[in-house]
């Protein structure tokens, strides 16, 4: 490791009205190095990230680049001086294409027009790289989420940047997409390159990272390398000061004969054309059904038609043995559905309003036609309590972390009475103290009978919550396995085509 970082952090402040969200915190990423930055929502991550990348600007504090101050007033300065970044949430335009969104704000250019030929070519080798098979010339609003991350990643190697901020990178993306993409952060760091790299999947922190920065509150609680005290426990209580206790009943005690009622809701032979196909399950009172299988296997699509998103073309559901008809969300929320759908801030939250109108929006509350604004705000407090959460309800949701806005989803459907609930990655982006209290709060749902239909890419997730599995591949439920005869092992070879 040179003794000169490509990019230096030295006392960062920054505060917001009511928040201090970093108080003097200081980091550095050296040539061929992976410096993981972790800890809670809330903790100061995203503000210090948006400070790299010029998003923001500090209160005090300097930046510098390869030992020289600058000052990076905007997100084009700090591309100019070789920083790229990946963000956690997708930030691509929905109707560019691939080869556009790669090269929009660097296109090379003749006479002041763009060199297309040249951006494709460097696109295209980008894409190549990180094995992306999709036509790229299809506009990235029809693409999956986990295409549009890659084409996310695919822009920072394509800019040949000396400094690549991943934010969570892959939230979205498969077990072999995983692999894929850290093969290149690897392929990166050997050329020299210096990667910042955030995750709230500790696994991750331990396979990439050489150095460990750990923030709480804002705060610089300190920074870890390989051959000091490098462990999970370590880690964890640094970030949240106490070794928490992640709820949820651990793989192998199988509690669904105890707690599982009637049966609630029923799906037969559902089928979207060219989607998924001949999709049965039933979900009863008191149980977590959870749902495995690769990015692309049909599970979100599949509780999307359940949820009245999007509209089968074939089969029936029903709902406390009633056979329903979806049009739309209106339709299922009206029978007790509640959907936390994969995209919180395109699908599930209206960033421009307050913590308040979002919590209330699937049940506003009225007098005489007119929205009481009291009502509304007690609640918002009432939901949010009910999640151990307190916030601002006049807030916006655009000003919260990524954690806190998925509590805000989760606490929109306390509101409504709902007792089918479908979770389509609910912990995507969450912190280990955040992850604690929505498994806490799905174990309270089940025990006063509710049902819940969950889809996590995260096996460890899908073992620990759920009393029944559902394994899909290629559009189609190839397993059910009950929690006591369920692995790692086996929910992948079935989701990947082998036989246990």
């Amino acid at each position: 490791m040179t003794t000169t970082p490509l990019l230096q952090l030295r006392g960062i402040w920054k505060h917001f009205p009511g928040t201090q969200a970093l108080r003097d915190v200081s980091m550095s990423v050296f040539p061929g190095e992976v410096h993981a930055l972790v800890g809670e929502n809330g903790a100061g991550k995203s503000t210090l990230l948006k400070i790299m990348f010029g998003a923001y600007q500090p209160d005090r504090g300097t930046i510098e680049i390869q030992g020289r101050a600058v000052i990076l007033r905007s997100p084009a300065t700090a591309i100019r001086y070789g920083l790229a970044m990946v963000h956690q949430e997708i930030s691509l335009i929905p109707q560019l294409n691939a080869i556009q969104n790669i090269v929009l704000g660097w296109e090379a250019s003749r006479l002041g027009l763009i060199d297309w030929a040249d951006a494709r070519v460097r696109a295209s080798e980008a894409l190549r790289r990180l094995g992306f098979r999709a036509n790229p010339m299809t506009p990235v609003g029809q693409l999956s989420v986990a295409q549009q991350q890659i084409i996310e990643l695919a822009r920072a190697v394509a800019m040949d940047a000396r400094v690549i901020i991943l934010d969570e990178p892959t939230a979205t993306l498969s077990m072999q997409e995983t692999e894929h993409l850290f093969a290149i952060i690897r392929e990166l760091k050997a050329s020299g390159h210096a990667l910042v790299y955030v995750s709230h999947r500790l696994p991750e922190v331990f396979e990439l990272a050489d150095r460990v920065t750990v923030l709480r509150d804002g705060h610089l609680v300190g920074t870890l390398t390989r051959d000091e005290n490098f462990t999970d426990a370590t880690l964890i209580r640094m970030m949240v000061g106490r070794q928490p206790e992640v709820q949820g009943t651990q793989s192998g005690t199988d509690t669904s004969s105890a707690l599982a009622g009637e049966e609630i809701l029923r799906v037969e032979g559902l089928t979207r054309n060219g989607i998924f196909h001949d999709i049965s399950l039933t979900l009863r009172r008191g149980e977590v059904v959870g749902v495995a299988g690769m990015v692309g296997s049909g599970r979100t699509e599949v509780v999307r038609c359940i949820a009245g998103a999007d509209r089968a073309d074939h089969g029936a559901i029903y709902v406390r043995g009633k056979h329903i008809h979806l049009r739309s969300p209106l339709d299922a929320i009206k029978v007790g559905i509640a959907f936390l759908p994969e995209d919180r801030k395109l699908q599930g939250l209206i960033l421009g309003m307050s913590v308040a109108t979002n919590i209330t929006l699937p049940a506003l509350p009225t007098r005489f036609g007119w929205i009481s604004r009291r009502q509304q705000r007690d609640l918002a407090h009432a939901a949010l309590r009910q999640i151990g959460t307190n916030l601002e309800v006049n807030r916006q949701v655009r000003q919260l972390s990524g954690g806190t806005q998925q509590k805000v989803v989760l606490a929109k459907w306390l509101v409504t009475g709902s007792d089918i609930f479908l979770f389509d990655e609910p912990t995507r982006g969450i912190d280990i103290g955040a992850k604690a209290e929505i498994y806490r709060l799905m174990h309270q749902l089940k025990a006063r009978g509710a049902a819940i239909l969950m889809v996590s890419s995260e096996l460890p997730e899908i073992l620990r919550m759920s009393d029944r599995i559902l394994v899909m591949r290629s559009g189609q439920i190839v397993a059910e396995l009950q929690r006591s005869e369920a692995s790692e092992e086996i929910i992948v070879m079935y989701a990947s085509g082998g036989k246990p």
